[in-house]
C-alpha cells in the first residue's frame, strides 16, 4: 500500500470551552447548580463568597449579575446590573473577556451529561435494639430490625433473612416457599413446612400485611389486626377470603346475593375493606424526600403578572480583589496560574449571568402566553410547544429544552416545572385549538362530579367533551385518563 499526503478543505463546527460551560450551567437544576458553584469556589482561588450584608454591588456580582424582575407584558429595558468593585478593578487590569458565550446551540451531545456529586452513606450499622430513623430506612431495614428483636434459632434466622430479601418495596413476597426451600435445602437440610412456618412468623411483622404472596393474602393479614368487636369484621373477612374475585370486579349485585346481605348492610362492609392498604410496604419510606426549590417567582402586582428570579437559589460569589491585583505582577512565578484562574472566574460569572438572563427571558415569555392559566386555572391553558417560545426569544429549541428542564416556577396556583406549560393541542368544533392540559383538567372535573353508582364511561366522556366543542376520540380520553391515574368506569363504580 502506497502512502500519500492529501490536502482537504472542509468546515467543522466546534464548541469553545466557554460555550460548553455556559450550556452545561444552563441545564443544571438548582441543587446541581449549587454543587457546581461550590466546586468552583473550592478549585478557583479567584472566586470568593459575598456575604448578604455586603454592598449592593457585591450582591449583583454574586448572582452572576442576575437580571432584575420585569413586569410581564411590558417592554421596558432592565437597568444594567451593577458590577462588584473587585471585579471592576480586575477588569481594568487585564484584557476584556472575549464575547463568545452564546447559549444557543444545535449540538446535544458535545459533552457528557452532568452528574451531581452525592455524599455516600456513613459507615456503621444500627444496633439490634435501636430502630433507625424512618425517613432514612428502607422496608428491608425495617424488617431486618424486627428480625433481630425476634427469637429465632440459627436455622430459622437464615430462612427468615432469605424470605425478607425476597420482599419488594410494596411489601409483597415475590418468590415462593418452594424456591426458598430448594435454595437452602442443601445447606440446612430443611423441610418445606419449616419455610412456610417461618414465613407465617415474618408475616406478623410490621407493617400489617407485609410478606404476603398476593393482595388477597395481604388484606386477610391486615384484617387480623382489627379488634374482634369491629362492626362488620366477620363479613369483611368472608368477602375477602371467599369472594375476592367478585370484590375485585366490583360485582356488588352478585356479592349481595352470595353474602345474603341487603344493600344497606353491604355498603359498610365494603367501606371497612377499603380502609386496607393494598401496598403495605409503602408505609415505610424507602428513599428520603426530595424538596423542590423554585427558580423563579410569579406574582400579580397591580393587575400585572410579575416574574423574578429566586435570589436564594445559588451562593453569591464574586472575584477576589486581592488575588486579581496579584495577577498583574508578571514577575512572580505564579502569575500564569493566577491569570488563568482569573480568566476562568470571569467565564464562570458570565456563564451564570447568561443562565439567569435566559431563564428570566423564557419564564417571562411563558407567563405572557399562559395568562389564562394564571388568571383562571388549568382549563384556560393554551396549547404551546417549544418552537413557539424559541421564535419569540430568538433561540434554538434545544436551548429552550435545556432551560425548562428541572427548573421550577412558584405561582399562586402552586409550584410547576417549566415544561408543565408546554402541551400539544386538539382541534375544536369552531376550528380553534385546545391544549391537552386543559382537556385533562376538564376530564378530572367531569369525573369528580359523576354519580358514583353510575360512573361515566370513556365514550360518554368523549361525548360530553364534544358538547363543549372539543373533538376527541374515545381512545384519546382513555389515554388522558390513564395518564392521570384514574381507574376505568367499571373500577370507579361503588355503592350509592
Amino acid at each position: 500500500m502506497k502512502q500519500t499526503l492529501q490536502l482537504k478543505l472542509g468546515q467543522q463546527l466546534t464548541m469553545t470551552p466557554q460555550l460548553q460551560q455556559a450550556i452545561r450551567l444552563l441545564q443544571l437544576s438548582t441543587l446541581e447548580l449549587q454543587t457546581e458553584i461550590q466546586e468552583a469556589l473550592e478549585s478557583n482561588p479567584m472566586l470568593e463568597m459575598v456575604e448578604d450584608d455586603g454592598a449592593a454591588d457585591g450582591d449583583a456580582a454574586a448572582e452572576g449579575a442576575a437580571p432584575s424582575a420585569t413586569d410581564n407584558g411590558t417592554h421596558e429595558e432592565n437597568p444594567a446590573p451593577t458590577e462588584d468593585a473587585s471585579e471592576r478593578a480586575a477588569d481594568s487590569q487585564s484584557e476584556d473577556m472575549p464575547n463568545d458565550l452564546p447559549v444557543d446551540s444545535d449540538w446535544e451531545d458535545t459533552y457528557e451529561s452532568y452528574t451531581p456529586v452525592t455524599r455516600g452513606a456513613q459507615d456503621g450499622e444500627f444496633s439490634d435494639f435501636e430502630q433507625p430513623a424512618s425517613a432514612d430506612e428502607s422496608l428491608q431495614d425495617h424488617l431486618h430490625w424486627q428480625l433481630n428483636l425476634t427469637p429465632f434459632n440459627d436455622t430459622d434466622r437464615i430462612i427468615a433473612t432469605t424470605l425478607i430479601d425476597a420482599v419488594d418495596d410494596d411489601g409483597y413476597f415475590t418468590s415462593s416457599c418452594e424456591e426458598v426451600h430448594q435454595s437452602l435445602q442443601e445447606e440446612l437440610d430443611i423441610e418445606l413446612d419449616e419455610v412456610e412456618a417461618v414465613l407465617n412468623r415474618v408475616q406478623d411483622f410490621d407493617p400489617p400485611g407485609v410478606a404476603a404472596r398476593n393482595l388477597q393474602e395481604s388484606m386477610l393479614l391486615q384484617l387480623r389486626y382489627y379488634d374482634a368487636d369491629t362492626p362488620w369484621l366477620t363479613e369483611a373477612r368472608r368477602i375477602v377470603g371467599e369472594h375476592f374475585n367478585l370484590l375485585a370486579k366490583r360485582d356488588f349485585h352478585t356479592l349481595k346475593r352470595r353474602m345474603k346481605l341487603p344493600e344497606n348492610d353491604l355498603q359498610p362492609v365494603i367501606q371497612l375493606i377499603q380502609t386496607l392498604n393494598p401496598r403495605p410496604g409503602g408505609q415505610i419510606a424507602s428513599t428520603p424526600p426530595e424538596y423542590i426549590i423554585p427558580d423563579v417567582f410569579v406574582k400579580k402586582v397591580k393587575d400585572q403578572w410579575r416574574v423574578e428570579l429566586n435570589p436564594d437559589i445559588a451562593p453569591k460569589i464574586a472575584i477576589n480583589n486581592l488575588y486579581a491585583g496579584m495577577a498583574k505582577q508578571n514577575a512572580t512565578k505564579d502569575a500564569a496560574f493566577l491569570k488563568n484562574s482569573l480568566q476562568e472566574a470571569r467565564w464562570f460569572l458570565k456563564s451564570l449571568r447568561s443562565r439567569n438572563e435566559t431563564l428570566l427571558k423564557v419564564s417571562n415569555c411563558i407567563v405572557e402566553r399562559q395568562r389564562g392559566f394564571f388568571d383562571y386555572g388549568e382549563e384556560a391553558m393554551k396549547p404551546m410547544v417549544m418552537h413557539d417560545i424559541a421564535e419569540v426569544v430568538e433561540m434554538h429549541e434545544s436551548t429552550i429544552s435545556r432551560v425548562t428542564t428541572k427548573k421550577y416556577m412558584h405561582t399562586p396556583r402552586g409550584i410547576f416545572e417549566l415544561k408543565y406549560f408546554f402541551s400539544s393541542h386538539v382541534g375544536t368544533a369552531s376550528g380553534g385549538e385546545c391544549s391537552a392540559t386543559a382537556i385533562r383538567a376538564i376530564l378530572k372535573k367531569l369525573i369528580a362530579a359523576e354519580n358514583p353508582g353510575k360512573p361515566l364511561s370513556d365514550n360518554k366522556l368523549a361525548q360530553l367533551l364534544g358538547e363543549q366543542g372539543i373533538n376527541v376520540a374515545r381512545r384519546t380520553v382513555a389515554k388522558y385518563r390513564e395518564a392521570m391515574s384514574i381507574a376505568p368506569s367499571n373500577e370507579r363504580k361503588c355503592l350509592s
